[in-house]
């Protein structure tokens, strides 16, 4: 869908890159080549006894502070595609896009209750995933599997959707798909970013996204704050810029409908709380998020972090404005709303200040990735690998195997950004969010309680990934037939919703119901390996140790 800008906005700020500007280019190559130096160094930052095991290679040793996991948390839930899709989302549509701002509020709260216990647990047995503490709760091979497996396949699309972004960034830079290149040549900027993170995600493991974190978030917040007072300044202010993009959100789609609202009406109601709460309850459950969770060093650390993390909420809240501005600025997305942001800084940023900001958006899709992969690996490893092909796996040969998966995961996003269409990658992804929620009931039904039975939480898994599945395969847009979007009618109300949580709504159904069912007919429950005080368990009590204590860092560990 695009948007046309109405007002004075001048030719000169409509205007769009033409060729390769050479001081953009040289200024996201410097911050490129010092990330991927810093990538490398990881591998020594922070050394603990560096033996060849998950824990060391996956969770970073278990060992990072507040900051560090601040910035690791942030650098792994706020993407490159977080900062392309949202803007662009309000630039074609308007109020709708903002949901992400509600839901990253939401979030904190829920994840206080729940991620202290599962740290705790994790930490005293062992665990590197979520379906390994499933597997020890519930006893059940069966469902830790069903979890692993949604994990993995939900995550794919997520990195092929970093890779998207960076793809984005070098489309309007010229040196990534243009209309002059073709070929092995237009994909060969895609591959080398792709061959740097690749190795030295292999190389050094969590400790690289990490440690880049840093460098990233520093850019997007430098770049959040320039751009929210340099870019209205020259659009004639924020009065201008709703003005414009009020006018341009009321015109008439192909459809007959207006193709968007500036602000949220009646009839959008349900579809936009749904799919806040939906998104809210899902984020935590995807396993780039648990990985960053179980690296931190103690329980304190993960209740400081839901305290602060809300920072990041301000700063997406002050980034979806520029899709505002790229509507007042005329920005040409030629015919891919994905564009309008990258297009947006190319047009308004000095050349060298684009690079700034290109850098930023960049690195912002190689730590995630990095991380996506790396907890993907874990996943595969421990509870397919370990579990099914070979129970007597050493540490050491997990840890092989998880880097060569971490590898084939990679190449899979790869491969699926450069054959198939970029809009597959977005439904699917939307797809994923749907899936990876309905692995709430067995993970933090679990935290809490042993009521459930194993083989209902299966079944309310199944339920629940069948009626997601089939309700978005009905869902068409104006250039899809299926897979179009995440909202469809609610069952009974007759209102529009976000599928997901609709399916999560029917996963507890089932697995509530099922579980009275099978207990009243004495279904065996499975054994369970933990103890109630696991889950308040904290860094000095019996087995919960750290690897790398802060004292034989190098490194101070954070507060």
């Amino acid at each position: 869908m695009t948007l046309t800008a109405t007002g004075p906005a001048t030719a000169q700020l409509a205007a769009t890159t033409k060729g390769i500007n050479g001081v953009t280019l040289a200024v996201f190559v410097f911050f490129f080549l010092a990330v991927t130096v810093m990538g490398f160094l990881a591998a020594r930052w922070r050394q603990g006894d560096q033996s060849a095991n998950l824990d060391e290679w996956g969770l970073g040793g278990r060992s990072f502070g507040t900051w560090i996991t601040w910035f690791l948390l942030g650098g792994d839930l706020y993407t490159a595609y977080t900062f392309v899709a949202v803007p662009a989302a309000i630039y074609a549509a308007g109020a709708s896009g903002f949901f992400a701002v509600p839901y990253t509020i939401l979030v904190y709260p829920l994840i206080f209750t729940f991620l202290p216990r599962l740290w705790s647990v994790s930490h005293r047995h062992g665990y590197v995933t979520t379906s390994d503490f499933v597997r020890g709760r519930f006893g059940s091979k069966g469902l830790s599997l069903a979890v692993a497996l949604t994990g993995i396949l939900a995550t794919m699309p997520y990195i092929a959707l970093q890779l998207v972004g960076i793809q984005a960034v070098l489309d309007v830079m010229g040196v990534g798909g243009g209309a002059h290149t073709s070929g092995f040549v237009k994909d060969l900027p895609l591959l080398i970013a792709f061959g740097v993170l690749a190795a030295y995600t292999y190389s050094s493991g969590l400790r690289a996204p990490a440690l880049i974190a840093f460098v990233k978030d520093g850019l997007i917040y430098l770049v959040i704050a320039v751009a929210i007072i340099y870019i209205p300044i020259r659009l004639g202010g924020f009065d201008a810029v709703f003005h414009a993009a009020g006018k341009a959100l009321a015109q008439h789609g192909p459809t007959g409908k207006p193709r968007g609202e500036l602000t949220s009406g009646p009839n959008a109601q349900w579809a936009y709380a749904t799919l806040a709460l939906g998104s809210a309850l899902a984020l935590f459950m995807y396993p780039h998020s648990i990985t960053a969770t179980l690296s931190s060093r103690s329980r304190d650390v993960i209740r400081r972090n839901t305290t602060i993390l809300p920072l990041y909420s301000l700063m997406l809240g002050l980034l979806a404005l520029l899709g505002f501005m790229a509507v007042k600025a005329g920005t040409d997305i030629k015919g891919n709303p994905q564009l309008a942001i990258p297009q947006l800084f190319a047009d308004m940023f000095p050349s060298w200040f684009a690079g700034v900001a290109f850098a930023a958006i960049g690195i912002g899709a190689l730590v995630p990735a990095a991380i996506m992969s790396i907890a993907a690996a874990n996943l595969f490893t421990r509870n397919v690998y370990k579990d099914f092909l070979r129970p007597g796996a050493t540490p050491e040969q997990e840890h092989r195997v998880a880097k060569l998966v971490s590898l084939l995961v990679k190449v899979g996003a790869l491969v699926f950004v450069l054959t198939m269409d970029k809009t597959v990658a977005i439904n699917l992804q939307l797809l994923g969010g749907i899936w990876i929620l309905q692995t709430m009931p067995a993970l933090v039904g679990g935290l809490f309680t042993r009521w459930f039975h194993r083989w209902a939480l299966l079944a309310g898994w199944a339920a629940g990934m069948l009626y997601g599945t089939l309700a978005a395969y009905g869902v068409a847009s104006p250039t899809q037939k299926h897979f179009g979007g995440s909202s469809a009618e609610i069952p009974g109300i007759g209102q529009i919703g976000y599928i997901g949580l609709t399916a999560f709504v029917l996963n507890v159904v089932v697995a509530v119901v099922l579980t009275f069912v099978l207990r009243a007919f004495k279904a065996p429950e499975g054994t369970d390996e933990t103890s109630p005080d696991d889950y308040t368990a904290d860094l000095g009590d019996e087995g919960v140790t750290t690897d790398l204590p802060p004292a034989t860092a190098g490194a101070p560990a954070g507060p």
